[in-house]
């Protein structure tokens, strides 16, 4: 560049500044990565003398289910899939989806608990697993909620749906309707009760979103899918999930089974603050129902963990910003990073920023700048955005033009 050319491209820079433009015109951002301690140094084990770097092993089990899935509820990572979105038949694990369209009623104040429906003739004679609702009476909704989660009573889901819908076909059309809201993928429902039914299949998968979004929905009803027993009309009956009596965390949901289908079971257990959720279906006997799901929660909580990264509003990274009142804005995420991993990947667990450097003023809080990444061998990667912490306003003109000229000059960017 001449004596003559620098003079009139700093005055056409400055110019740009005053005018409000310029910003990249000096300083083209570039793409920055950063890798981000994955354990405390005090937490890092060293390795052992003239060991060898290892890939960490992924966890894998077998299983006699048909179909399969165990999804860590809160991160939504799924640590098992065995045909999880080939289609079924849900058999009385259908009734999860009764219930919630009960609980929406009664969370929009549509009905009560106290509410009594009357039983008719066609409830009365519904076939299968039975609460035993006298004909002729009339039942509280309580009630028959108890009797169709806990004794699985045909009967008392089609008194809820014509009591509170008008008839089955018109409840069957709610819980389609609330099928498509949730995004279920392969659901249809034919009726209330889950008897067998060409017209209705589910996924694996399916139900355990209905699952999780029970247990987010309505925690203040779903206590009732963790109740050992219910008696009505003189009639004890005990709840069919086998996990409820064997202290390991389970506090729901519903078991099913059709000659047909098999056994199979949709189940919720929390140990040490991890929710799990697991369906499994297509097995031959109750028994192994009962084994293979204590056998598979056991190795989901042993094999994985979840590893909180950062909370919401921590500092991730601080990044710099060009032409700003501030010479940096820290990063954060706006909800807590945590994600599930085998506990043998830990180790190998990588954490990086990305974002392009550096950001141009101005800067508004929460708003997206980048990502930070997780990665272990052999596990899908994780990402959550990065987001601005705080405001950064833009320098005023004058501010612009020192820094414009600043950078032509010195080549610094403040």
């Amino acid at each position: 560049m001449t004596a003559t050319t620098r003079p009139r491209r700093l005055l056409a820079l400055i110019t740009a500044a005053a005018l409000g433009f310029g910003g990249h015109a000096v300083a083209a951002a570039q793409t920055r990565t950063k890798a981000k301690p994955a354990v405390p140094p005090a937490a890092a084990a060293p390795p052992a003398a003239g060991a060898a770097a290892t890939t960490s092993a992924i966890p894998s089990i077998d299983t006699q289910a048909q179909h399969a899935i165990i999804i860590e509820a809160d991160t939504g990572t799924v640590l098992l899939d065995k045909g999880a979105d080939e289609r079924l038949h849900p058999a009385s694990m259908a009734k999860m989806m009764t219930a919630y369209v009960v609980f929406s009623m009664l969370k929009d104040g549509k009905v009560k608990m106290t509410d009594q429906l009357p039983v008719s003739e066609d409830a009365w004679r519904t076939g299968g697993s039975k609460m035993f609702v006298p004909l002729g009476a009339r039942v509280s909704v309580d009630d028959l909620l108890h009797g169709a989660i806990v004794q699985s009573g045909n009967d008392a889901c089609v008194v809820l749906a014509q009591g509170l819908a008008g008839s089955v076909e018109a409840f069957v059309d709610l819980m389609n309707e609330q099928a498509k809201k949730m995004g279920l993928k392969d659901t249809h429902f034919a009726n209330v009760d889950g008897l067998p039914d060409p017209n209705e299949w589910s996924t694996a998968r399916d139900l355990a979103t209905i699952a999780m979004r029970t247990i987010k929905d309505f925690p203040e009803y779903y206590k009732i899918y963790s109740q050992m027993d219910f008696t009505f009309n003189n009639i004890k009956q005990g709840n069919r999930n086998p996990l409820l009596y064997k202290n390991m965390g389970a506090d729901g949901l519903k078991t099913g089974h059709t000659e047909e289908s098999g056994y199979s079971l949709t189940a919720s257990l929390v140990r040490g603050g991890r929710r799990i959720i697991m369906v499994l279906a297509g097995m031959p006997t109750a028994k192994a129902r009962a084994e293979e799901s204590e056998r598979l929660a056991d190795w989901a909580f042993r094999e994985f963990n979840d590893y909180r990264l950062f909370a919401a509003g921590d500092t991730v990274d601080d990044a710099e910003v060009w032409l700003g009142t501030q010479p940096r804005v820290p990063l954060t995420v706006s909800k807590d990073f945590v994600v599930t991993l085998p506990r043998q990947a830990r180790k190998d667990m990588k954490v990086s920023v990305q974002y392009d450097s550096p950001i141009p003023a101005p800067v508004q809080k929460g708003e997206t700048v980048g990502t930070v990444t997780v990665t272990a061998p052999g596990w899908p990667q994780q990402e959550r955005p990065l987001t601005a912490a705080v405001d950064v306003g833009r320098m005023d003109t004058l501010g612009r033009i020192a820094t414009l000229a600043g950078y032509l000059v010195w080549g610094g960017h403040r």
